[in-house]
């Protein structure tokens, strides 16, 4: 279970810098003071066959993000408290949680992203080594981590956080070269200030570490699994097809945050995206895509289970968990 506290964490607005490229300072609210969807806690892991795929999806915890009137651009926070109601979700807070996707594929364990390492809110991150364990996966059984893009809910879970050793010294760490040149390689002092300070952690650890490895667009990354660009949440965000036999499964990222409120509202900005313009662009493309070619989908943000298929609804999407 998760231990729960009787506080409420605020980060500072360095702190935020850091974390996502915000200049204001983000509020954590603690499960002891939140309202819930259910009394009852996620499942630690979910596990479905796709094709001959063995697909893993880890619970890491939840942000029980409180409401904010910057979260979403072009929303108000009625807006979203509407869309949360609709989706028979809380509307007291927006519950974004972090899922991570491990997948099987013959004598190979591939895990994609890797979480927050514990080092974003005190109800996520936490949880990564206990939903692996309860799912019967050695960490040191996972042969390549693919990474999404470059934000701390999905790169933190590689370092630790006083001393930045890795988590992972023995998989190789497959990384998009746009989004390593961006963080790893640009001037620090080049960057928005707003962005320097994830780029001085990223720049502290990737470029040392000997087993990270970049590939391009639409490349093969390992047989059966290619890249795809889906740029805009960050300037070289990339999801992943992995195909076994006539089965395919694409690996979201953040191609968009919580469906209930940028899946059914994909014209939706969310502060979180670098690029809106082009965030919205690749998001609509991208699930015209995998409606179109009945593909099943996983998202980082998209619950427990996060895994299932996107259906056209007019002007609109809908995202269909997938059963255990």
């Amino acid at each position: 279970m998760i231990e729960l506290t009787r506080r409420n964490f605020v980060v500072s607005a360095a702190t935020a810098t850091a974390v996502f490229g915000l200049a204001r300072p983000l509020a954590f609210l603690s499960p002891a003071h939140a309202q819930t969807a259910s009394p009852s806690e996620p499942p630690r892991f979910a596990r479905f066959n796709i094709g001959e795929l063995e697909v893993t999806q880890l619970y890491d915890g939840i942000w029980q993000k409180p409401h904010d009137p910057q979260f979403i651009r072009n929303a108000s926070v009625e807006d979203t408290k509407k869309a949360l109601r609709e989706a028979n979700l809380t509307d007291a807070h927006v519950p974004i949680t972090f899922t991570i996707t491990v997948i099987r594929m013959g004598d190979r364990t591939i895990m994609f992203d890797a979480g927050t390492g514990g080092q974003l809110a005190p109800t996520a991150g936490l949880l990564m080594k206990e939903s692996m364990q309860a799912a019967g996966i050695d960490p040191k059984s996972i042969n390549v981590i693919v990474m999404t893009h470059f934000h701390p809910d999905h790169i933190f879970g590689l370092m630790a956080k006083d001393t930045n050793e890795q988590i992972f010294p023995d998989a190789e760490l497959v990384v998009p070269a746009k989004e390593y040149k961006y963080w790893a390689e640009t001037s620090i002092s080049s960057l928005p200030e707003a962005r320097q300070g994830l780029a001085k952690r990223v720049q502290a650890t990737f470029p040392k570490w000997k087993n990270v490895r970049q590939v391009e667009d639409d490349q093969e990354v390992v047989s059966g699994i290619r890249s795809v660009a889906t740029n805009g949440h960050t300037p070289g965000h990339t999801s992943y097809i992995i195909s076994s036999g006539s089965n395919q499964l694409m690996v979201l990222g953040d191609v968009s945050n919580l469906p209930a409120l940028f899946v059914r509202n994909p014209g939706w900005h969310a502060a979180f995206d670098q690029d809106p313009e082009m965030a919205e662009k690749s998001r609509r493309e991208t699930f015209d895509r995998v409606v179109a070619d009945k593909i099943t989908i996983t998202g980082y943000h998209y619950g427990m289970p996060g895994i299932g298929t996107i259906e056209k609804d007019g002007n609109s999407y809908v995202f269909k968990p997938l059963s255990a």
